[in-house]
């Protein structure tokens, strides 16, 4: 297995590969960029299919962190951590508090909090190893609503410029995962009177939401070619791809889920040439890493929730730059990430001939 030639690396500063023989335990670290400041980035534990697929995941969430913090104004670098295995299987105190000793062993350099099947329970067991952690119990806690609350904001901000509509009364939300997040996200919607249609894999979970919010259930090859205004993908990545695009009906695609294009410099093209409206992933799902953020800082949920009802007016800034120099948005979103890691790296005096160089920054795009 490959680091260095893996498609996702781009410029990483570290990559740790962990293993605990008594627990089982087998996760990745990467630490994308700390121009801005300590890495912090979600563990998500999941079942892949080879560590190669692990691998690709991490180095792809880990710089999306970079290019998050960067586009939020948070004093971050990127990073993230994947826990590999079955988390139904695999999950003890001893399991998490061995990840946390990996973590500690970085100083500081990587702070890790809580992702995809990873609750505020587990968080507390790696704290006990480590104080390089956020979303603990008694802090910020499960940062699932303030991401939910970023990413309705983020939908009203897409509403707005794409229908001219100020609010999302009978609005068509076509919402893919219900989990954490897809769930306080329908919350929202509904009870701004958006009209909800949803999928997910466990059928319980579309059996509440229909319940609750009186929502359609769709069949997984349907949601995302519903016949709605917003499809909010908020599950796993790569849902925008050469076969999802053409049959989008929906003109704004804004949702929760990390790394949505498959391919970065192929997909977000195609949406702006099929019309649809992308809100990058990285900006629409910041309000989780705003919370732990301050966490970080001596926690206060109102400066939290205000900085992610922010999330709105960056996305407006992104739509109009995009829109100005006609490129995607998810270029334009990736040129002021890009900025202001230059701005910050040059007030350092990391310069190259006179200019600063983003090589090892850059996405694909």
């Amino acid at each position: 297995m490959s680091v260095f030639s893996n498609s996702s690396f781009m410029g990483h500063e570290q990559v740790v590969f962990c293993h605990d023989h008594e627990t089982g335990l087998k996760a990745i670290i990467a630490i994308h960029d700390t121009t801005l400041g300590p890495a912090l980035g979600g563990c998500r534990f999941w079942n892949y299919a080879s560590d190669e697929e692990a691998l690709h995941d991490v180095l792809r969430l880990s710089r999306g962190m970079t290019y998050k913090a960067a586009a939020t104004g948070l004093n971050l670098g990127g990073g993230k951590a994947v826990i590999i295995g079955d988390p139904s299987k695999l999950k003890s105190e001893d399991f998490f508090r061995a990840f946390g000793r990996f973590v500690d062993n970085l100083g500081g350099r990587y702070i890790t909090a809580e992702d995809v099947n990873m609750t505020v329970e587990d968080i507390g067991y790696i704290a006990e190893e480590t104080s390089h952690v956020t979303g603990i119990a008694g802090g910020s806690g499960d940062p699932s609503p303030i991401t939910a609350l970023g990413v309705f904001v983020g939908i009203k901000a897409a509403v707005k410029y794409k229908l001219d509509k100020d609010n999302l009364s009978g609005i068509k939300v076509a919402v893919q995962g219900i989990g954490h997040v897809g769930n306080y996200l329908c919350q929202y919607l509904a009870e701004e009177g958006a009209d909800l249609f949803v999928y997910d894999i466990e059928q319980s979970r579309i059996d509440e939401v229909v319940k609750k919010y009186g929502a359609t259930a769709v069949t997984a090859n349907e949601i995302h070619s519903a016949n709605v205004d917003v499809y909010a993908p908020c599950a796993l990545g790569a849902t925008l791809n050469d076969q999802t695009i053409p049959e989008i009906k929906a003109p704004i695609v804004a949702g929760a889920a990390n790394n949505q294009l498959q391919d970065e410099a192929v997909h977000g093209n195609l949406l702006k040439d099929r019309g649809i409206l992308y809100a990058p992933d990285y900006v629409i799902n910041a309000g989780g890493l705003i919370n732990v953020y301050h966490e970080i800082k001596g926690y206060n949920a109102i400066k939290a929730r205000k900085q992610t009802e922010e999330i709105y007016t960056t996305l407006i800034k992104i739509f109009n730059e995009a829109e100005r120099e006609n490129i995607s948005t998810h270029l334009a979103s990736a040129r002021m990430a890009e900025k202001r890691i230059a701005e910050t790296t040059a007030q350092r005096g990391s310069v190259s001939g006179g200019k600063v160089t983003l090589d090892r920054i850059r996405m694909s795009v």
